[in-house]
C-alpha cells in the first residue's frame, strides 16, 4: 500500500520526465529533417506535457478521489473540446453584436465554458465528493489551456513563417503557466460547484459558489489584463495559493469525517 502511495504521489514526475524527452525527440527530429509532418505532434506533445503532468500531480495528493485515470482523460478532451469552441462562438458573437469584446466577457465566457462537461460529470455519475470535484475541475481546465495553447502556437507557427523557436517560447511559456491560469481557476469553482451540491444546493452554498465563481473571473481578467511577468507571476502564485489551501480545506474535512465515522 504504501509503495502505491509513493507511485501515485511521485507519478507526475514520471508525466513531466517522458512528455519532456518525447517533446526534445521530436523537436530535433524536426529540426534535423525539416520535416513539416513533425509539426503535429510536436505542438500536442509542447501543449499536453505540463497540464497532463499537473492533473496528475493533484491526483497524487492525500485525497481520497472516486474519479478513474480514464474518465479523467474523457474529461479533459471533452472538456478542452467543448469548451474551447463554445467559447470562441460565444466571444465571436458578442464581437459581431457590441463590435468590442471587453476582458471581463472574454474571462466570464471561458470560465462558465469550462463547466459544461463538469456539469455534465455532476448530473450523470456518481463522483460526488468536492475532492472529486476539485480534479474534475483540473482536468477540463487542462484540457482547455492545452487545445488553446495548441491554437496560439499554431498561430505564431504561421505568422512567423515556420519559425520553431518562436513556437517553442510559446509552448514553453504558456505550458508553464497553464497551472496557474485555467487549471487552478477552474479546479477551484468545481470545488465550490460539487460543495454546493453536497450541501443540496442551500441559498448559502449557492451564494459561496457564485462568489468563488467570480474570484475565478476576476483572476481571469487580472491575468488578460497585466501583460507583465511580474503581473503573471503574482496573479499566478495567487491562484495557486488559492487552489492549495482549498486542497488543505478538502483533505481536513475529509479525515475529520473518516475519524467521525471510525
Amino acid at each position: 500500500m504504501a509503495g502505491s502511495g509513493i507511485t501515485r504521489r511521485l507519478g507526475w514526475i514520471v508525466v513531466l520526465a517522458v512528455g519532456v524527452v518525447l517533446f526534445e525527440i521530436e523537436r530535433r527530429t524536426l529540426i534535423n529533417t525539416g520535416n513539416p509532418n513533425y509539426v503535429p505532434s510536436l505542438i500536442l506533445l509542447g501543449a499536453a506535457v505540463v497540464p497532463a503532468s499537473f492533473v496528475s500531480f493533484v491526483y497524487g495528493r492525500r485525497l481520497e478521489y472516486g474519479v478513474d485515470a480514464g474518465t479523467l482523460l474523457l474529461i479533459a478532451v471533452l472538456g478542452g473540446v467543448l469548451g474551447t469552441v463554445v467559447a470562441g462562438v460565444l466571444e465571436y458573437k458578442t464581437l459581431v453584436t457590441l463590435g468590442t469584446l471587453p476582458m471581463v466577457a472574454v474571462a466570464l465566457t471561458e470560465e462558465a465554458s469550462k463547466l459544461i462537461v463538469p456539469l455534465a460529470v455532476l448530473a450523470l455519475r456518481r463522483y460526488r465528493s468536492v475532492a472529486d470535484g476539485l480534479l474534475v475541475g483540473v482536468a477540463s481546465g487542462a484540457g482547455f489551456a492545452a487545445l488553446e495553447t495548441m491554437g496560439y502556437a499554431f498561430v505564431v507557427l504561421i505568422v512567423s513563417r515556420g519559425n520553431i523557436q518562436a513556437v517553442d517560447g510559446v509552448l514553453l511559456l504558456r505550458g508553464v503557466l497553464s497551472p496557474a491560469g485555467h487549471m487552478a481557476w477552474t479546479g477551484l469553482t468545481c470545488a465550490g460547484l460539487w460543495a454546493t451540491a453536497q450541501a443540496r444546493w442551500s441559498g448559502r452554498s449557492i451564494a459561496g459558489f457564485v462568489a468563488i465563481f467570480a474570484v475565478a473571473v476576476a483572476l481571469h481578467v487580472a491575468w488578460d489584463t497585466v501583460g507583465t511577468t511580474i503581473g503573471y507571476a503574482v496573479v499566478g502564485v495567487f491562484s495557486l495559493t488559492a487552489l492549495g489551501v482549498v486542497t488543505h480545506r478538502i483533505a481536513v474535512q475529509s479525515r475529520r469525517l473518516a475519524a467521525a465515522i471510525g
